[in-house]
């Protein structure tokens, strides 16, 4: 696998990681083979569902994101363990999401980028003659929940919800289609089952507060402007209308925090081992910080 690193500030490291041909096909195949055990449609049985209409009733975009995030943990494992990496277990994906998805093609490679956490490099000059006066940096208990509910997060099932309108927090499924402010079809702005994760902000600003409120197969106007950095020069800056259909609307169903969902995400058996584990990493990267300042406070007296 090809990864190249670069050195980053707040101790990480980040990695742009190829994720092979091969492999990207093995992920969504697992993912639709998954599927089709377990999807429950009309008129099949469980686990005879035809792939076609499997893909259409799921929905690939779907497909696609269940596939993408176990490549990019997977990927990721194996990309710190074929650097040599001494990684703490944090990982932020500093690629887009929804872009990754749409760039996502199985059976060919993708590219993604993450930035992990390491313990920090202390270089020690001559601290002889050094007078060290130690600033602690305390552990917060609040990064230890804050990672296990970042895990809880990447964990989540998500659960067809009918019976209320798009709100925030929602995995919403939409066709849209962008034109001009006088109705005119822009080319190439156009998705058809495309999932966005209902957060202010995501994608274009102004598009998933649009959603927000809608019902399914509702079509609704969403007018936005494209910021000013925007990669096509056509639209940077332009006022743009979405019109968007509401296809499909999920919501996230977390795993609980116990035995069982310690040992899906690590080698631990208990969900005390693990919290024990991550909680000594942040002790000691805290640690860590510590001796750092109070290397730089002392080298300035």
């Amino acid at each position: 696998m090809k990864v190249t690193q670069e050195k980053l500030p707040a101790s990480q490291i980040g990695l742009e990681i190829e994720i092979p041909a091969d492999k990207s096909q093995k992920a969504y195949d697992k993912v639709v083979q998954n599927l089709a055990k377990t999807a429950v449609i009309p008129g099949f049985r469980p686990g005879k569902v035809p792939r076609p209409i499997l893909l259409q009733r799921m929905g690939v975009q779907r497909i696609k994101a269940a596939a993408l995030e176990e490549l990019i943990q997977d990927s990721l494992k194996a990309a710190i363990a074929q650097e040599d990496i001494a990684s703490l277990g944090n990982y932020q994906l500093r690629s887009n999401f929804e872009q990754l998805i749409e760039q996502y093609q199985p059976g060919k490679p993708l590219t993604f980028s993450a930035a992990v956490d390491i313990v920090p490099e202390v270089t020690l000059g001559d601290y002889h003659n050094l007078s060290v006066k130690a600033e602690e940096v305390a552990y917060d208990p609040e990064h230890t929940e804050n990672f296990l509910n970042q895990q809880r997060d990447r964990q989540a099932t998500l659960v067809p919800v009918e019976n209320r309108p798009a709100q925030l927090g929602d995995i919403a499924v939409v066709d849209f289609q962008a034109q001009t402010p006088e109705g005119e079809a822009i080319p190439d702005v156009s998705g058809q089952e495309f999932q966005i994760e209902m957060e202010a902000g995501k994608f274009i600003a102004g598009f998933v507060e649009g959603i927000v409120g809608m019902n399914l197969e509702e079509t609704k106007a969403v007018s936005v402007t494209f910021p000013a950095n925007y990669p096509r020069d056509d639209l940077a800056s332009k006022d743009v209308v979405f019109m968007i259909t509401l296809t499909e609307l999920k919501e996230k169903e977390l795993p609980d925090p116990d035995d069982d969902f310690a040992q899906e995400i690590s080698e631990f058996e208990t969900i005390e081992e693990l919290k024990k584990s991550v909680e000594q990493q942040f002790r000691d990267k805290a640690e860590q910080v510590t001796k750092i300042t109070s290397l730089k406070l002392s080298s300035r007296n």
